[in-house]
């Protein structure tokens, strides 16, 4: 039985035996497995990075343009990076165009990604509020409400009084120190259980003949004619590739450096944080940009909560102390019921963040090499919309119309998409 990290622990009595070289995955339906894979001496396409967005192209590639000859390669295990460390956020509620346009196209996926994987996701659409605690807040939360509908993306705007009645349990005294003045909505808006959402995918690529390769760590690129990508060089042996996709957040720019390629990205430390199980008691994400935190409860009970950046450059899985300290006096500021809750753990993750806080989705000057990065706190909502784009840009070498302004390029002509306001904290 091949699997991943300590996983071979979590199977029931026999199944190791029964599931010969396939990994366990629990859908709606059926037990079914994804394929634990030996890499081959040569595919069409190699992605690099097994979580949500590489995982999500391979599978668009095979299913929507018949690329089937594709390999995933991951350092660790399957989605152990970001994709299991996000707080699962979605939304599409973003300012520019461009912005609204590729995150509402991952959304509609999302409404229909359940029935299109045949899994239970536990995706819930049950609504994401975005506070507003001054007069500044107000107009920039209108002005971004006022370009969703314009966008065809529905938004509402909420009174203290109607955003109680929406979400009881929220303190809207007017002498707290960040009162709230009001709050958008986006009622399509939810969560997703981010391990499932990789599960899925891995095994539909699978059952289509993509190969995942686990604990295959890229270490170099085989280069041929002109400097060209012929393929990966890896802990497991050469490669070979007719095209390379880096879909591997903050560590893309290292890769990327190996061809001598430097990126617009920076990487930072991003916490979030578990409680014990609760009763439920919050029945909606809650977002606030001015006291630097966003809470949902997940189906068990938790607590799930988030807060910005550390603002040090990093790639270690961890943050500092103080920004867990002041997310946590800003959580009990907004929902004094949480008073008394208790903290289960702790954890970080790394976020690939672009100078317009917009992700890249491009080729790159060398030739056979493309990139998915730089979706800073936005990539576990982006995850179906990020995949089917990238896929299509792979497949056919040019860009569509969703990855078109998102092109390298734009970081050298200034046609930047500065969504700093629409991402907000985090997610």
């Amino acid at each position: 039985m091949v699997t991943s990290g300590d996983r071979r622990a979590m199977l029931p009595l026999g199944a190791e035996a029964a599931a010969g070289a396939l990994v366990q995955n629990h859908p709606m339906a059926r037990p079914t497995y994804w394929r634990a894979a030996e890499p081959k001496p040569a595919y069409d396409v190699v992605i690099v990075g097994g979580g949500g967005h590489g995982l999500s192209t391979a599978y668009y590639l095979a299913r929507n343009h018949g690329i089937t000859n594709v390999c995933v390669v991951e350092k660790g295990w399957l989605a152990g990076g970001n994709m299991a460390r996000n707080t699962t956020v979605i939304r599409s509620n973003y300012l520019w165009d461009e912005s609204s346009a590729i995150y509402e196209h991952s959304l509609k996926l999302w409404e229909g990604l359940e029935e299109d994987l045949g899994s239970d996701l536990q995706f819930s659409q049950r609504g994401v509020l975005n506070l507003a605690h001054s007069l500044g807040d107000v107009r920039s939360s209108m002005r971004r409400l006022h370009a969703n509908r314009l966008s065809g993306i529905d938004a509402e705007w909420l009174e203290p009084e109607d955003m109680k009645a929406f979400c009881p349990i929220i303190n809207t005294s007017p002498d707290v120190r960040y009162p709230v003045l009001g709050a958008t909505l986006q009622r399509r808006g939810g969560t997703a259980r981010h391990d499932k959402v990789a599960w899925a995918y891995a095994t539909r690529a699978s059952e289509l003949g993509v190969d995942i390769v686990e604990h295959c760590e890229v270490t170099g690129f085989v280069r041929g004619a002109g400097g060209r990508v012929e393929g990966v060089r890896t802990t497991r042996g050469d490669i070979a590739a007719g095209k390379v996709g880096l879909v591997a957040a903050g560590h893309t720019s290292v890769l990327a450096e190996m061809v001598g390629l430097r990126l617009p990205v920076q990487s930072h430390p991003l916490q979030a944080l578990v409680s014990v199980l609760l009763e439920p008691v919050l029945g909606c994400v809650v977002m606030s940009n001015a006291v630097h935190v966003y809470v949902s409860q997940a189906d068990k009970g938790e607590l799930v909560m988030g807060a910005g950046i550390d603002p040090y450059n990093g790639y270690a899985q961890r943050g500092s102390f103080h920004v867990i300290e002041h997310q946590l006096a800003a959580a009990i500021e907004l929902f004094p019921v949480f008073a008394h809750a208790k903290l289960l753990r702790s954890w970080g993750g790394i976020v690939d963040v672009c100078p317009d806080a917009s992700p890249i989705l491009s080729r790159t000057p060398i030739e056979n090499l493309y990139l998915n990065c730089g979706w800073g706190t936005g990539g576990f909502k982006a995850t179906p919309g990020s995949g089917w784009v990238f896929a299509d840009l792979v497949a056919r070498g040019e860009p569509g119309p969703l990855a078109r302004p998102y092109a390298l390029e734009r970081f050298t002509t200034g046609a930047l998409i500065d969504e700093h306001g629409a991402a907000g904290v985090a997610h």
